[in-house]
C-alpha cells in the first residue's frame, strides 16, 4: 500500500501527519514503527492522524501514535502541527477549531503571525487521575529511581508527566533516569519524565524523556506540565517562556482549575509517499 503523508515539526519534535478524513486509518503498530524508523522509514517522534469529528460542534478527531506504535492521549507540539495541517490542506477555513482527542476536547487557534495557540485544558493533579499511585495529594512527592530518592511533581495534561526541578538542564540525568521513570511501577500507564531548570520567574529550560519515544527536542505537554509544576512550587509566575533544545514555547496558566495555554510554531517540512508492505 502507498501511504501519503506530510512531514511536520514543532520545535524539532517531528511528526508524520496522515489525512484519514476520507478513508479509515488502518496501520498496524508494526507499520507505524516502520514509518517512524529513521533508517528504514520516514522518521518521526509521533505519527498523527486527522479524522472527522464524531460529535456535533467538533471539527476533527486527533489521534497520536508514538514511534513504538502505541496510541497515546495527547501531544502538544503535535496539536499545533495539526491545526497548521488542516489549514494548509484546505480541510477548514476556521482560525480556531474544536478537536477531540483521547484526553478530551482541545481548541487550537491559528494566530495572525502563523504561530498556534492551544487551549490544553485544565491540568489534573489528583494522583488517581494522572494516574500515579500515591496516598498523598502533595505537590512534591518522593520517587525512588535507581536507588535514589527524587522529588517530582506529577501532572496530567491529558497524558502523564513526572516533573523534577534540576540545577542545570544540560547536565540533568535524562538518559539515565528518563527510562527508569518512564516505566516506574507507580505510574501504571507509564509517564513522561521532565527535567526543568528555573532561570527566573518567567523563564525555564526543559528536557523531556517521552513515553514511547525517548528524549525529544521538545515536548508541548511536557512544557505545560513543567510550568504547572514550577508555578505550584512557587518558583515561577505566568506567563513562562519554556526553552527546549528545539526552541521556545510560551505557556500561560492562571492557577488550579484554570486551563493551560500554549503558543508556539508549527512548520511543514515536506510532502511524501511511502510504499508499505501489505498489512
Amino acid at each position: 500500500m502507498r501511504l501519503r503523508f506530510t512531514k511536520m515539526q514543532g520545535l524539532g519534535n517531528d511528526f508524520v501527519v496522515v489525512d484519514a478524513t476520507g478513508s479509515p486509518f488502518a496501520l498496524s503498530p508494526a507499520a507505524i514503527r516502520r514509518v517512524a524508523d529513521r533508517h528504514f522509514g520516514v522518521g518521526c517522534d509521533q505519527l498523527l492522524v486527522v479524522e472527522p469529528g464524531s460529535a456535533p460542534g467538533v471539527d476533527f478527531r486527533y489521534r497520536i501514535f508514538n514511534a513504538d506504535g502505541g496510541e497515546v492521549e495527547q501531544c502538544g507540539n503535535g496539536a499545533r502541527c495539526f491545526v497548521r495541517y488542516v489549514h494548509d490542506h484546505g480541510l477548514t477555513d476556521k482560525r480556531q477549531i474544536r478537536v477531540e482527542t483521547r484526553a478530551g476536547l482541545i481548541a487550537p487557534r491559528l494566530e495572525e503571525d502563523g504561530s498556534v495557540t492551544v487551549d490544553m485544558g485544565v491540568p489534573r493533579l489528583v494522583p488517581s487521575e494522572i494516574p500515579f499511585l500515591s496516598e498523598s495529594d502533595a505537590i512534591v512527592q518522593l520517587l525512588e529511581v535507581a536507588g535514589e530518592m527524587v522529588a517530582i511533581t506529577a501532572v496530567s495534561m491529558g497524558n502523564p508527566h513526572a516533573v523534577q526541578v534540576v540545577a542545570d538542564a544540560d547536565t540533568a540525568p535524562v538518559a539515565v533516569q528518563g527510562p527508569v521513570i518512564e516505566s516506574h511501577p507507580r505510574f501504571p500507564a507509564r509517564v513522561n519524565a521532565g527535567f526543568v531548570q528555573v532561570v527566573d520567574e518567567h523563564a525555564v529550560r526543559l528536557r523531556v524523556y517521552e513515553r514511547g519515544a525517548g528524549e525529544t527536542l521538545a515536548c508541548g505537554t511536557g512544557a505545560c506540565a513543567a510550568v504547572v509544576a514550577v508555578i505550584l512550587r512557587g518558583l515561577a509566575q505566568s506567563p513562562v517562556r519554556v526553552s527546549t533544545r528545539g526552541g521556545d514555547l510560551s505557556i500561560a496558566w492562571g492557577g488550579p482549575g484554570q486551563p493551560v495555554f500554549m503558543t508556539g510554531p508549527a512548520v511543514s517540512v515536506f510532502e511524501g509517499e511511502m510504499l508499505l508492505d501489505p498489512l
